[in-house]
């Protein structure tokens, strides 16, 4: 099964804006947990590596989207020090015309710390981002397709809803958000979704929560992706699953924004009216070169440089949109 043909147009990206403030511990966090002692957990990490990156989800896609020369518009909502982020957004070709700036609020900020394994301990303070449900979807003209990435949860509600009522067809992505749904909200969201992409872990919380297999899901929607890191991603479909091998990475370096590199990859597939295959193997080359590079929005590259790497990947049978 293919994604249905559709013009290449702009996507609305709901979603989160935040600072991310990363930190390298140079060890293993296993080293550190004892099991048995989760419970009554107290630990302290040191580290010697930290930086402030522009982060968010709706960000992040948004300066993928526009590396792959497509057009996508951030709705998020902003504090009073969102300044050098709308500098950033501005230098970097994505356009902010739907971020709201909230004055009394601070900007929503990340703080993650990265070990040897490349697992992940985050907290995150939302600030502005709960007041996301004041945007409205129907603001944004001349949308072909959305996404309702990690936002404030009264914001991923109400714009699931004004997508389906616009018949604009989206991304279901709850990511870190999932935790604030149960199998209701779940089913409602799905219910409205075109697609849905998870990671492995989080379909396994989709899993536990609903007591859905995959392929139950599948039927459900056009096409539920499900993530797997360096073992690659999986697109089920209710014609059948089309795996999707892991990018060939140059250097390892930062994780950290990998997911949404791939889901711009998906978006441009899906503006472009390509078939999954070719959809998931960008959206896999996607990830590969964010890993290459520390922070969320600090990769590069040209089209011809792209297509030069994705020729190779994927034996030279696909084609940016």
């Amino acid at each position: 099964m293919t994604p249905a043909a559709r013009a290449a147009g702009r996507a609305l990206i709901c979603g989160s804006v935040a600072f991310d403030t990363i930190m390298v511990f140079g060890d293993r966090f296993a080293n550190h947990i004892l099991p048995d002692k989760i419970h009554m957990l107290s630990v302290s990490f040191l580290v010697p590596q930290l930086r402030r990156e522009f982060g968010g989800c709706a960000g992040n896609i948004a300066y993928n989207l526009a590396l792959l020369g497509d057009v996508g518009y951030p709705m998020a909502t902003v504090g009073r020090d969102f300044g050098p982020y709308r500098e950033w957004m501005k230098k970097s070709g994505v356009h902010a015309d739907h971020v709201r700036v909230v004055d009394a609020e601070m900007t929503a900020q990340a703080f993650i710390t990265t070990d040897l394994d490349d697992n992940q301990i985050t907290a995150f303070h939302p600030g502005a981002m709960q007041h996301s449900h004041h945007n409205q979807v129907a603001d944004a003209h001349g949308i072909a397709l959305g996404i309702v990435a990690p936002d404030g949860r009264e914001g991923m509600i109400r714009h699931a809803e004004q997508f389906a009522a616009a018949k604009i067809p989206f991304i279901f992505d709850p990511g870190q958000g999932l935790p604030m749904f149960g199998a209701e909200d779940l089913e409602r969201f799905v219910s409205q979704a075109a697609w849905v992409t998870l990671n492995e872990y989080e379909w396994q919380m989709v899993g536990q929560k609903t007591g859905w297999t995959v392929e139950a899901l599948a039927r459900r929607v056009e096409a539920v992706i499900v993530t797997r890191g360096a073992a690659g991603s999986s697109i089920h479909t209710r014609d059948g699953v089309i795996e999707i091998p892991a990018a060939p990475v140059r250097n390892v370096v930062d994780p950290t924004g990998c997911g949404d590199a791939y889901r711009a990859g998906l978006i441009h597939g899906l503006l472009h009216g390509l078939d999954w295959r070719a959809t998931g193997h960008i959206a896999s080359l996607m990830g590969a070169i964010k890993i290459e590079s520390r922070g969320t929005q600090n990769h590069h590259f040209t089209r011809t440089g792209f297509q030069e790497r994705l020729d190779t990947f994927a034996a030279g049978s696909v084609r940016l949109g």
